[in-house]
């Protein structure tokens, strides 16, 4: 299988020839629409899920839970521009491969090279001065909501997407790797903060970082720290 490198590079061409301001609107538009279809994936698992609840409610919606998530709405658009700027500047070069294995070969390692990472940002955002200043209002959240996944402070958004912009830099990654992995990041952060299992038991011996696995980290905060995989977890002694 492969993919239709003409009509890509077209695309590319057309982003390249985009405004700042059009970048601005462009990348607030994708992740309004990322946010929308988060809380739309959540509610529909929600209605249709018949498994028992992993606590007994949901964490309530506040205001606070609004305006912190249409901030980290904001700093993702913010990556969004830095990765643009960087691109057009030479940092980050897209790859051109059209292969499929290639592709998967591609969404696997940022899926463990992010999971990798994300565990020693988790893990120091849990350090107690760093704590207090970025992570708390995240872990208020015992139970969770449909909002849970974007309240964040704005600098734990943005070094996660910087995170990822650095992994970009070092490695030309084609974008359609980098399209999938960034869909397969929302659908897993958006089922992790479910508060209904949805994956099978078995999953947590394959070790994926299940629903239940996170919940658990929101239960006790000093475990759990992987998002993709429990395999960090496992080799450092974090595992719950």
């Amino acid at each position: 299988m492969n993919f239709n490198h003409t009509e890509l590079s077209g695309y590319l061409h057309l982003f390249w020839q985009f405004s700042w301001p059009q970048w601005m609107i462009f990348s607030l538009i994708i992740n309004i629409f990322l946010y929308l279809f988060s809380i739309g994936l959540y509610v529909f698992i929600e209605k249709t899920c018949r498994k028992s609840q992993l606590q007994e409610k949901n964490h309530p919606v506040t205001k606070s839970d609004f305006y912190l998530s249409f901030l980290t709405i904001i700093c993702n658009s913010f990556v969004m521009l830095l990765g643009a700027f960087l691109w057009k500047n030479g940092w980050i070069v897209l790859g051109e491969t059209q292969s499929a294995v290639r592709i998967i070969a591609e969404v696997a390692a940022l899926l463990l090279l992010m999971d990798l990472l994300m565990y020693f940002f988790h893990y120091g955002a849990h350090l107690p001065f760093i704590y207090k200043m970025l992570h708390r209002k995240h872990h208020e959240h015992v139970s969770t909501n449909f909002l849970s996944l974007f309240v964040l402070h704005p600098f734990e958004t943005i070094g996660f997407g910087v995170m990822m912009l650095v992994l970009l830099i070092g490695y030309d990654f084609s974008v359609i790797s980098i399209s999938i992995y960034l869909m397969l990041n929302l659908i897993w952060g958006t089922i992790g903060h479910l508060n209904r299992e949805f994956f099978p038991a078995s999953f947590d011996r394959l070790l994926v970082g299940t629903t239940r696995f996170h919940n658990q980290h929101h239960l006790d905060e000093s475990k759990n720290f992987g998002f993709y995989t429990s395999i960090w977890d496992r080799v450092f002694g974090t595992y719950k």
